[in-house]
């Protein structure tokens, strides 16, 4: 479908959106490590059991895993912990800013690694979406964006990481399915977050404990695990293989009007003119990216054409 995938970075840009609302109120109940961990094992076993009823076909061999785990190394492993703990480092409103400038991030690697080199009217889009990010953000924090702090680097890193995925991602899906991808992420995070998460839970002496948390957060686990893990990933993945890297992440940024309108119509928070200006940006943005993005003939034009003019030049 043409348009299949559009509606995907619409789909995980939702899920992921809606996701922050339910992250905010498990984290009052658990550790973060230990949500990563509860998350990506049901994001796992559910792919898993999917894949043994035969709903899901794929196979993923040794090869294939060792092949996958650079990927699965950006994201989830590297991306959510550096995220979390530059969060943590730093004001919401330093991350939020450093966060919204991945497609930037991205798009320069795509040119440089991919050689997919968005146009200069792609460019323009770009910052016009980071811009409605940012000036939501800022407006939001009343302008201020406080002082430099540890954080910053650390969520520069982050950003460095999301854009790897993104490029790393892009190039396994010249080989690989989409479903291959999402198995091998989910697999490898459960592995890793469960580990941590049981050694602090062991040297607290609380490994007898390991579930409890399951009683008050298990609709939320659900969501993260199977809607935000699983088919948010996926449709990332599915994106990624059949549009720009550079188009896909900047969907990303619709995550931003996303949760702001879960704020408003679902938790009674109030909208201001500010928040209307920048979802504007936002989605004009967007648009803009994935509308004068050039085409297959475009690019290969563009590679063809340094060989054609050294040959005129013989």
């Amino acid at each position: 479908m043409r348009y299949s995938p559009y509606l995907a970075g619409i789909g995980f840009a939702t899920i992921f959106g809606l996701s922050f609302m339910f992250v905010r109120g498990a984290l009052e109940h658990i550790d973060p490590f230990h949500l990563l961990g509860l998350r990506f094992a049901v994001a796992a076993v559910t792919l898993t059991l999917l894949r043994l009823a035969g709903l899901f076909k794929f196979k993923v061999s040794l090869a294939d895993i060792k092949a996958l785990l650079p990927l699965a190394l950006f994201m989830p492993v590297l991306y959510f912990p550096g995220e979390t703990i530059g969060i943590q480092l730093t004001s919401a409103s330093q991350a939020g800013i450093i966060i919204a400038v991945i497609p930037i991030f991205v798009a320069a690697l795509s040119a440089l690694l991919l050689k997919e080199h968005p146009s200069r009217i792609q460019w323009l889009f770009i910052l016009t979406s980071v811009g409605g990010v940012i000036f939501i953000v800022i407006m939001e924090g009343r302008g201020s964006v406080g002082t430099a702090s540890l954080g910053i680097p650390v969520l520069l890193g982050t950003v460095l990481i999301a854009a790897c995925y993104h490029i790393a991602s892009r190039r396994a899906a010249r080989r690989y399915s989409p479903l291959q991808l999402t198995w091998v992420m989910m697999v490898t995070g459960a592995v890793v977050f469960n580990g941590i998460a049981l050694v602090q839970h062991a040297a607290a002496g609380r490994v007898d404990r390991y579930f409890q948390p399951l009683l008050h957060t298990w609709p939320v686990i659900l969501y993260l695990g199977v809607l935000s893990s699983v088919v948010a990933f996926f449709l990332v993945n599915y994106s990624l293989s059949r549009i720009t890297a550079t188009q896909s992440a900047i969907f990303a940024n619709l995550e931003t009007v996303i949760a702001m309108a879960a704020g408003v119509f679902l938790l009674h928070e109030k909208l201001f003119w500010f928040h209307l200006l920048g979802a504007a940006l936002i989605l004009a943005g967007v648009w803009g990216t994935n509308r004068f993005a050039p085409t297959a003939e475009d690019r290969s034009a563009r590679e063809e054409q340094p060989a054609l003019t050294s040959g005129g030049s013989l």
